[in-house]
């Protein structure tokens, strides 16, 4: 009976512990978001960061990935008119118009797809058509190369998937694959080093290129978003598509090379393998890398004795260390291709675009919210 006893009482504190826990995360989420959305009100109004920029840019959609996946644990109808009246303004159509084939342009449509999922129209087909057409003009295109930084894998790369699982056609995903291939085998020499599972950023910062230290530059947010990447495509295509174990594979290699740079604070490094160079606490990396990773546990294709301990230390610090009171991200590195760039990346200074720095946050620490539970 004291037996049964001790096991039934560390069973109900550990339940309170976990749920203790996610109402933490919850609420730290809530207050990210909020200080956003209290910032810039109108979700219609373009950027000004030097020039002006239509609010359907890559940063903004970045936030928006982030906001979304908010509404599916915690739906709010602030969370979902706000990002209706930014899709209806743009007339769910990429920036820059059906003609663009940069993906940056083409990354809001990943939210455009989310929305078909949240809100039924009569019609989605027709609600998607320039978005689906701006995809069918560039696979009409034969051309696998405009993918020439990574990056672009994820802005673009989901977006495919999801037009494939939208209206069955395999071209979508076909293409995707292709195009992905090109930028990890071909583009520079191939961007992916399959030695070390870290990317180049793109073929500026292939060898001969060294840090000052003599080290490879490996950019943390660009190898984060390609982690984000691969998870969400697997996610949404599924164990059994025959592309499933060529995504896997590189993931899994990824997982164990991110993981073996994780700084003693929970951080990783802007340029991971140089901390002489460029060291220091750097929030959106680290947040792509809390989001792969604790997908990867969830879904038990990383060992959770190996991984928890990881995503444990990275959420501890993104809470204590980035997250202001009044839900102000610092130590995020503002826009850029290299480690070189935003510096120095410290706790007050106010990145040159907010959007997508919250919306990396929120992908990290939504995927962990999920594990906790």
């Amino acid at each position: 009976m004291k037996i049964f006893s001790f096991i039934f009482f560390f069973l109900i504190n550990s339940m309170i512990s976990i749920s203790n826990k996610k109402e933490d995360i919850l609420k730290t989420v809530r207050k990210v978001n909020s200080y956003f959305m209290s910032k810039y009100p109108d979700p219609t109004l373009p950027t000004f960061v030097k020039k002006e920029r239509s609010s359907n840019l890559w940063t903004r959609a970045v936030y928006y990935e982030g906001l979304m996946e908010l509404q599916k644990i915690d739906p709010n109808p602030q969370y979902l008119n706000y990002t209706l009246t930014w899709a209806d303004f743009h007339k769910w159509t990429p920036r820059d118009g059906v003609q663009t084939t940069n993906a940056d342009n083409q990354c809001c449509g990943q939210t455009y797809f989310t929305l078909l999922d949240l809100v039924k129209y009569p019609n989605p087909t027709k609600q998607i058509s320039n978005l689906l057409k701006n995809l069918d003009d560039q696979i009409a295109s034969n051309r696998y190369d405009y993918w020439d930084w990574i990056d672009a894998i994820q802005m673009a790369m989901p977006l495919y998937a999801q037009a494939y699982i939208f209206t069955s056609d395999r071209k979508y995903i076909d293409y995707a694959m292709e195009s992905y291939r090109w930028t990890r085998n071909v583009c520079g020499g191939g961007l992916f080093n399959t030695k070390n599972g870290f990317w180049w950023r793109d073929a500026n910062f292939v060898p001969p290129f060294t840090e000052e230290d003599g080290n490879d530059c490996y950019w943390s947010r660009g190898n984060g978003w390609v982690y984000v990447a691969l998870a969400r495509v697997m996610e949404i295509i599924g164990k059994k598509d025959k592309y499933y174990p060529e995504l896997l594979n590189d993931f899994t290699q990824m997982s164990e090379a991110i993981a073996g740079v994780q700084r003693d604070d929970g951080f990783w490094n802007v340029s991971l393998i140089s901390p002489a160079t460029f060291g220091g606490k750097e929030t959106t990396g680290t947040s792509l890398f809390l989001h792969g990773m604790s997908w990867g546990i969830r879904y038990g294709i990383l060992d959770s004795k190996k991984y928890r301990k990881i995503v444990d230390k990275a959420w501890r610090a993104l809470r204590v260390d980035s997250v202001h009171p009044d839900g102000f991200l610092g130590y995020i590195q503002g826009t850029g291709k290299a480690p070189t760039e935003s510096q120095p990346v410290n706790y007050t200074r106010v990145p040159d675009f907010e959007d997508f720095g919250t919306g990396c946050f929120l992908l990290g620490a939504i995927e962990y919210y999920r594990l906790i539970e």
